[in-house]
C-alpha cells in the first residue's frame, strides 16, 4: 500500500498489495523517473557556498539511487519479498531522508550531517542494490528449478503411461508372489517391480515416439508431450533408452537372466512389432495381448528361476482378458483410430457383430481357468467357484454387447473388464496353496491311492480263492487260548481240511 502524506511517500511491505500496486497502479519506473526529475540539478559553481555543494551531493546520491531502482525495476516488479523495502521516506529537498533496508532493523532517522546519506552514504545504497540482485536471482533460480522439475516430471509421467505401467507392474508382482511359494522375498519383489516399471516406461515412450504424427491427429492423444511440443523426440528417445537399459540391467543383476530376457523381449515386441502393426493389420490386437501376458510370466521366472506349467495360469488369463477389453475400447474410440490411421479390428466391422463375437469367445475361454488352477494344485476349490462366477459375469456383458451393439453396452463391457482383472488376481493370491499345504495334499492323495490299491488287490485275491475266505470265517480266534485266565494252555491246532 502507498500513502502520500504531504511531501512524503510511504511504501508498506505487504507483499501482495505491493506487488499488485507496482504491477497495475504505480509502475516503479515512472515513480523513479519522477524522483529523478525532482532531484536532478546542475552541479555547483566554483563560487557557490559549501551548503549548496553539500545539498547537490545529497540530491545527486538520491538521483543515483533512482537510476539503480529504474534499471532493476523488472526484478522488483516480479520478485518483491515480504521484508523488502519496508519504508521509503522522502522528505522535502531541504531536509535529510532515511531508508529502511531489507533486514528487520530499525529506521534510520534524518541525517544530522548534511554530507552523509541516511544509511551511511552511497556505498550502502550500492551494497543494498547488489544484495537485492543476489536475493532476487537466487529466488528466481530456485523457482526455475522447481518449475523445470515439475515440467519434466509431468512429461515423463505421460510418456511412460504411468497408470498402464503400474498395471503391468501389478501383474508382474502377482506372478512373483505365485512363483515364490510359502516365502516371498520382499527385496526381490521390489527389484522385480522396479525393473518391470522401467522396461514398461521405455516401451511406452518408444511407442509414442513412433506414433507422434498419428497421435497429433487424435483428440484422445494430441495433448501428449510429443504432439504438443512440450518435449522433443531426441529427448524422449534418450529417456526411453536410459530407463530401458537400467530396467533390464536391474532385472539381470537382482533377479536372473531369464527375467531380464523376458523383459527385453517384451520391450522389443511392443515397440518394434506391435506398434508398427497398428498401422498395417488388425492382428496387432492379438500381438498386443501376447505383450500383456508376458509380465506375470516374468515375475514367476524372477521368483522361481524357471517357467513351469503352473506359471501359465495368470498369463493365460491376461491374454484372454485383453481381447474383450481392447475390442470394447476400439469400438468406443474407432473414430479416433480412423483419424489416426490405425488398422483396428473394429474399423473393418461397421455393424460391430464380429467384434462382439470375438469378445464373447475370449470371455468364454476365461471360464475353465479357475478349475485348472485348482486341478494343478495352485489354489483351493473356492477360487474355482469365484473365477467361474467372474468369467460368467464378463461373458454376460459380452452377450449384452452382441445383442445391442451400442457405445453404452461396449462401455459396460469395458468397465466389467476393468473390474475382472484385479478381482481375479486378488483371488488367485488369496486362495493360493503354499508349498507345505501342497505337500500335505499330495501325501494324503498318495495315501488314499495306496489304500485304494491295497483294497483292490485284496479283493482280487479273495475272489480268486473263495474257500480261503470260508475257512477264515469258520476258524475260532487263536488268541483266546493264550490269554488269562488260562495262559498255560497250549494253542489249539486246526486241521487244514
Amino acid at each position: 500500500m502507498i500513502k502520500v502524506q504531504g511531501p512524503k511517500i510511504i511504501i508498506l511491505s505487504n507483499k501482495k498489495d505491493l506487488t499488485q500496486t507496482f504491477r497495475h497502479r504505480l509502475r516503479l519506473p515512472s515513480l523513479c523517473q519522477g524522483l529523478k526529475r525532482r532531484c536532478a540539478s546542475p552541479p555547483p559553481l566554483p563560487g557557490d557556498s559549501p551548503e549548496s555543494a553539500a545539498m547537490w551531493r545529497r540530491r545527486n546520491s538520491l538521483s543515483h539511487f533512482t537510476q539503480l531502482a529504474t534499471t532493476s525495476s523488472s526484478k522488483f516488479n516480479c520478485h518483491l519479498q515480504t521484508t523488502s523495502l519496508r519504508l521509503l521516506q522522502i522528505p522535502d529537498v531541504d531536509h535529510g531522508y532515511g531508508l529502511l533496508s531489507r533486514s528487520s532493523s530499525t529506521a534510520v532517522g534524518p541525517s544530522s550531517n548534511s554530507g552523509k546519506l541516511g544509511i551511511s552514504g552511497l556505498d550502502r545504497v550500492r551494497a543494498f542494490g547488489s544484495t537485492a540482485d543476489v536475493v532476487d536471482a537466487t529466488t528466481l533460480g530456485a523457482r526455475e528449478v522447481i518449475d523445470m522439475a515439475r515440467h519434466y516430471g509431468r512429461c515423463y509421467w505421460e510418456l511412460s503411461k504411468a497408470k498402464l505401467s503400474m498395471l503391468v507392474v501389478a501383474t508382474s508382482g502377482a506372478g512373483y508372489v505365485l512363483g515364490s511359494g510359502s516365502t516371498v522375498d520382499l527385496a526381490g519383489l521390489c527389484y522385480t517391480c522396479a525393473g518391470t516399471m522401467m522396461v514398461a516406461a521405455s516401451a511406452n515412450t518408444l511407442n509414442q515416439v513412433f506414433e507422434v504424427k498419428n497421435d497429433a491427429l487424435m483428440n484422445r492423444t494430441m495433448r501428449r508431450p510429443l504432439p504438443s511440443g512440450r518435449l522433443t523426440i531426441p529427448h524422449a528417445v534418450t529417456w526411453a533408452s536410459s530407463v530401458g537399459l537400467a530396467g533390464t540391467a536391474l532385472l539381470a543383476s537382482k533377479a536372473n537372466l531369464l527375467a531380464a530376457g523376458l523383459g527385453a523381449s517384451n520391450l522389443i515386441l511392443y515397440a518394434f512389432v506391435y506398434t508398427p502393426l497398428k498401422q498395417i493389420h488388425p492382428v496387432n490386437t492379438w500381438v498386443g495381448a501376447v505383450v500383456g501376458a508376458i509380465p506375470p510370466l516374468l515375475g514367476w521366472a524372477a521368483a522361481s528361476g524357471q517357467v513351469s506349467l503352473n506359471g501359465w495360469i495368470l498369463p493365460a488369463a491376461l491374454y484372454f482378458w485383453q481381447i474383450p477389453h481392447f475390442m470394447a475400447l476400439a469400438y468406443l474410440c474407432r473414430d479416433d483410430y480412423a483419424a489416426g490411421g490405425f488398422k483396428m479390428f473394429s474399423l473393418a466391422d461397421p455393424s460391430g457383430r464380429r467384434t462382439a463375437l470375438v469378445a464373447l469367445r475370449n470371455c468364454i475361454y476365461l471360464i475353465p481357468l479357475g478349475y485348472l488352477a485348482y486341478d494343478w494344485g495352485i489354489t483351493s476349490g473356492w477360487f474355482c467357484l469365484e473365477s467361474t462366477l467372474l468369467a460368467l459375469a464378463i461373458s454376460g456383458t459380452a452377450v449384452s454387447f452382441l445383442q445391442n451393439r451400442t457405445k453404452a453396452s461396449a462401455r459396460r463391457m469395458f468397465h466389467a473388464s476393468l473390474l475382472y482383472l484385479p478381482v481375479f488376481m486378488s483371488g488367485l493370491m488369496f486362495h493360493r496353496i503354499y508349498d507345505d499345504d501342497r505337500q500335505k495334499i499330495e501325501t494324503e492323495n498318495t495315501k488314499d491311492h495306496m489304500a485304494i490299491s491295497h483294497t483292490t488287490t485284496a479283493y482280487e485275491q479273495d475272489s480268486r480263492n473263495p474257500n480261503r475266505e470260508k475257512h477264515a470265517h469258520s476258524r475260532p480266534p487263536v488268541a483266546y487260548a493264550s490269554v488269562a485266565p488260562f495262559p498255560f494252555l497250549p494253542a489249539p491246532i486246526y486241521s487244514s481240511s
